[in-house]
């Protein structure tokens, strides 16, 4: 069973305490906080996994956060297999953000294991070890900071199994996991979002969660089923914020397929990560605003390579769509979308297509909370 997260101690030993409830301003309309208690977009209780697509219908499930969820996972994969191994900087001790916490105590350090600051080595040492036939889990501490091993990611991973043809060799199971995204006082080293600039790279899957029982089901399938090598960044506002039943047995979801989170037939809102929850507010307003108004919502989760069939579907069907995402909206995933949109659904757009993304500027500690979307910038 995954570990149980106690408070953490911060200045002078007071007890930081993380809440899924937070009180909103009255004055305001638009732009309140997203209570992550209520929404549904979470599993609040078990009777709404059953009806969920993908997640098992029956069987026990505990109330994880997100990242207690992805230490389940990889608790389950170390269990699921000898071959997987799981390493990274303090990934020994549980980490930055405590998604490892435990796992060295279970599995050992032969399996769960430290290394030196250097991202290009961790990836490196990935890539070897995959390419003999183990399973890499490996551990960037910050999205910030993959840079450096940015090199082995493109020319040495992306291109493994590529230029390995007809013998079949293949990285599958290697998964650089990552932490994204903004927390409001993350700045410029804490906070970016990076996934554009791993889509325009064959080779490897690009992948991004929404909740606890989706990184659960997301990361087993990026380490036992897939053979490619998958970018798994994980919302780190998201890993104590977001709390539902998770199954606790092993389970799957597929990548490489978006999924309906809402239905409708006037809008189609295309976002993944953190971003849906602005989204879901967002339609919930303008729902209650506009009635008769009937907004969709898909979730990509995997952002690369993309399911072209569920949104061009949608998009057809209801002649409007709107893509939404936090990382900046320069050359982002929204322009792709945005274009194989126009390109395969032309005829049937009743208005232009539209990105809602975060500026194209660096993140600075003053602004953080203006440059990425909120729910006042999805009006029109």
């Amino acid at each position: 069973m995954p570990f149980k997260f106690r408070p953490m101690r911060g200045v002078a030993g007071r007890i930081c305490r993380y809440s899924t409830k937070v009180e909103s301003t009255p004055a305001r309309r638009l732009n309140l906080p997203i209570d992550f208690g209520v929404t549904p977009l979470l599993h609040h209780s078990r009777d709404t996994l059953a009806t969920a697509p993908g997640l098992p219908k029956t069987g026990t499930s505990t109330k994880l956060n997100l990242f207690q969820a992805v230490n389940s996972a990889l608790q389950t994969a170390l269990r699921s297999s000898t071959r997987v191994l799981c390493f990274g900087e303090d990934v020994g001790f549980g980490g930055v953000f405590r998604c490892t916490t435990g796992l060295q105590d279970e599995f050992g350090r032969d399996r769960v294991f430290n290394t030196p600051i250097s991202e290009q080595g961790i990836v490196g040492i990935a890539i070897g070890a995959a390419a003999e036939g183990m399973k890499s889990v490996v551990e960037i501490q910050f999205a910030d900071y993959v840079f450096p091993a940015f090199d082995q990611i493109v020319n040495e991973a992306a291109k493994f199994r590529y230029r390995e043809g007809a013998t079949g060799a293949n990285l599958g199971g290697l998964v650089i996991r990552m932490p994204c995204g903004g927390v409001g006082h993350g700045a410029l080293y804490h906070t970016q979002s990076p996934e554009s600039l791993f889509c325009h790279v064959p080779g490897f899957q690009v992948v991004m969660p929404r909740s606890p029982s989706q990184a659960k089901g997301l990361l087993l399938s990026a380490i036992l089923d897939s053979k490619d090598p998958v970018i798994f960044m994980e919302p780190k506002i998201l890993y104590r914020a977001a709390v539902e039943e998770v199954p606790d047995d092993l389970y799957t979801l597929p990548l490489g397929k978006a999924e309906v989170v809402k239905p409708g037939k006037d809008l189609t809102v295309i976002s993944y990560g953190r971003p849906l929850y602005t989204c879901l507010a967002g339609i919930q307003a303008a729902e209650n605003e506009l009635r008769g108004l009937s907004v969709e919502l898909i979730d990509l989760r995997t952002i690369y390579p993309w399911d072209r069939e569920t949104v061009l579907n949608s998009v057809r069907k209801t002649g409007r769509a709107m893509i939404v995402h936090e990382s900046m909206v320069n050359y982002g995933v929204g322009s792709e979308l945005a274009a194989t949109i126009q390109e395969h659904a032309l005829y049937y757009l009743k208005a232009p297509v539209r990105r809602v993304a975060g500026w194209s500027t660096h993140t600075g500690l003053a602004y953080e909370k203006y440059i990425f979307p909120d729910v006042a910038s999805l009006s029109p």
